[in-house]
């Protein structure tokens, strides 16, 4: 065994807070509309692209083999995206599960039964089971687990198959994937004879989770932590397999092998580094290892990368990852506004590291964060109608910028569609004793706490307003702490129960009520919702002299449609009143508007000794997750500011 690795925290003990599993849910409001749309179109529509693309072609033993259809790539010869095809039939596996729990389908539910059968005649007999090592490259078996995605592949097929079984009870998709996890853990792991490796790409890790807890088997937590202890431990696996290849490790295409934080143990990472969509799923995965084993040695880790992307590199939309070059990190506060990266998968994979910090305990540190990447980076990367999608999320555009059918990576599609078909998922918290609600929408939860069984009803317009009532029942009285969640910009709260004013323990950015609940109890939160002003640290240069507005969750844009062309000639004094108005569009939302200032220019003359003129204006901004999803246009956020009126 590594004598490196780090000793597991012995004899800590503390509250563990799952989420509901989605049948536990049911979803209206806000995201109610979304999630019918999931369900209803890009589920369906998922399956279409996927197979258009030939992925069931390279799957299915029993039809002619494909060969390589996409080449590999120019500048790394090791990668192809093809290879990732197991990957997107998993994620739109999961979304098909999730809405098949909203709305019945029978033929999208038999469309899932024939990739899940092709999947088992796909399989080998040791349990190994990969399209592309099997079909395409078996010879390339476990050689390239830094840039191939093979471990990844699997991740996101026990996460559909984890899925799957919860919505409909069908177990073969899952034990499947047991089989090919067990295998997986006889190869993986600690003991002689065994590989030290781990995933390129992480994802495998939170995945084990899944399933450890899905099946009560122990043996899948631990491959989870072993995957996680093991990531940079010296000797590094990467730099051996490369040798092993005939390459050097320094002609690593990205170069360093914090590209796929591999670059050090986990518990010595202080900086959220390279890809980032990989980071954050590793970050998600060491959260839910801290929580199933109470490690509290990877607390401080975590703290400190989590302090690291929002203190220094966090786009206001939480958004994050401003290169294209490696889809990831550069240096602090670089946070570009046209040319941002800001991938959807990162938003959403923040959502599910923001997710599982909550296992540790109801922390507003955390539950603001997953909902502001939820509301807004994420949620702008699906369009109204479900049918096109951003990859990238920039925060200013010309008018050039556009969501696609497809892309030659389609990983964003079904990882955004997953995660708004499972969103009940994701609004609570739940130990022993105690309930945590993380984000407020409209809609019913069964829940087990305090070995009760209760139901709460959310009734909400949130986020279109801030009032809140929740109505809890149960057969008989029951003990626990119900915990709801301030959000950091609420500008006020104010809490009552059965009608009456009550003071409650503030405690990390939650209002706590520990009681006795009796049925009918119904609780009623009012947050304030008032328009705000939003400023970015000096340092982030093309945000300096301008603003940014939001009303509660949610970051605003100002389009074309509604302000014109030359977004960037409108300047918007800091004393300007900004007023509200509910209106029918885009689904629903509330407009902001404000007098302003705009710019114009005399004559055609590129520079002039005197300044601009100005005249008077109306600035409108909408919800930017809605922004183009009307004509094509300009799209600004970060506005120009007139300082001191």
């Amino acid at each position: 065994m590594n004598e490196t690795l780090a000793p597991r925290a012995a004899g800590t003990t503390r509250s563990k807070f799952r989420p509901l599993s989605v049948d536990k849910v049911e979803v209206g409001g806000f995201f109610g509309p979304r999630l019918d749309t999931v369900s209803t179109v890009t589920a369906r529509m998922l399956f279409d692209r996927c197979i258009d693309a030939g992925m069931l072609d390279q799957v299915d033993p029993d039809r002619p083999n494909p060969g390589i259809v996409i080449p590999f790539q120019d500048d790394n010869p090791n990668v192809t995206t093809q290879m990732f095809w197991d990957s997107d039939f998993g994620k739109s596996i999961e979304a098909a599960a999730y809405a098949l729990n909203r709305t019945p389908d029978p033929e999208l539910e038999a469309r899932v039964d024939d990739v899940i059968d092709a999947y088992e005649r796909l399989q080998q007999e040791d349990g190994y089971l990969n399209s592309w090592f099997i079909r395409i490259q078996p010879e390339k078996r476990w050689t390239n687990l830094r840039d191939q995605h093979e471990l990844y592949n699997a991740g996101h097929m026990i996460e559909g198959a984890v899925a799957y079984f919860h919505v409909t009870g069908k177990r073969k998709f899952l034990e499947i994937m047991c089989r090919y996890a067990d295998y997986i853990a006889e190869v993986f792991g600690p003991a002689a004879g065994q590989k030290r490796g781990y995933p390129g790409h992480p994802e495998l890790e939170l995945a084990l989770v899944k399933l450890g807890r899905a099946t009560g088997e122990q043996r899948y937590l631990d491959l989870a932590r072993f995957f996680v202890d093991q990531r940079g431990q010296p000797p590094r696996y990467f730099d051996e397999e490369a040798i092993a290849r005939g390459e050097k490790p320094e002609d690593f295409h990205f170069h360093t092998l914090e590209y796929c934080q591999a670059h050090r143990p986990v518990r010595e990472q202080n900086a959220v580094v390279g890809h980032a969509v990989r980071a954050a799923y590793l970050y998600a995965g060491m959260a839910d290892v801290a929580t199933e084993f109470s490690d509290t040695t990877l607390d401080a880790p975590l703290d400190t990368l989590w302090r690291h992307l929002t203190e220094k590199n966090l786009y206001v939309t939480g958004g994050f990852g401003p290169s294209a070059r490696n889809e990831g990190l550069t240096f602090d506060y670089d946070l570009p506004n046209e040319t941002a990266y800001a991938e959807t998968c990162a938003a959403v994979a923040l959502v599910f590291w923001a997710s599982r910090m909550l296992g540790r305990g109801p922390n507003g540190r955390y539950a603001d964060v997953m909902e502001q990447a939820l509301y807004n980076g994420a949620l702008s990367g699906l369009s109204l109608d479900g049918k096109t999608f951003f990859y990238d999320n920039p925060l200013e555009s010309r008018g050039g910028h556009h969501r696609w059918v497809w892309h030659r990576c389609p990983c964003c599609p079904p990882n955004i569609s997953r995660l708004v078909a499972s969103i009940g998922t994701y609004l609570y918290g739940v130990a022993d004793d105690e309930i945590a609600v993380h984000l407020y929408n409209a809609g019913k939860a069964e829940i087990e706490v305090a070995n009760t069984q209760v139901t709460l009803t959310q009734e909400t317009r949130y986020p279109l307003d801030g009032a809140i009532s929740i109505t809890v029942e149960t057969a008989s009285e029951v003990a626990f702490t119900l915990s709801l969640r301030v959000p950091g910009w609420a500008g006020s709260a104010s809490l009552t129960v059965n009608g009456d004013t009550v003071e409650a323990a503030a405690r990390d950015g939650y209002l706590r009520l520990s009681r006795n609940w009796r049925s009918g109890d119904r609780v009623e939160l009012t947050l304030g919702m008032e328009p705000r002003r939003i400023f970015a640290h000096p340092k982030v240069t093309p945000d300096q002299g301008r603003v940014a507005l939001s009303r509660g969750p949610l970051i605003y844009c100002l389009e074309g449609v509604d302000n014109g062309s030359d977004l960037n000639s409108l300047v918007l004094a800091d004393g300007a009143a900004i007023d509200t108005r509910e209106e029918d569009i885009l689904g629903g939302i509330v407009r902001l508007t404000a007098k302003a200032q705009r710019e114009t220019w005399p004559d055609d003359a590129l520079y002039r000794s005197g300044p601009p003129l100005r005249e008077p204006a109306v600035l409108s901004a909408v919800p930017y997750y809605a922004w183009d999803n009307r004509d094509p246009g300009e799209m600004l956020v970060w506005l120009r500011r007139e300082p001191g009126q």
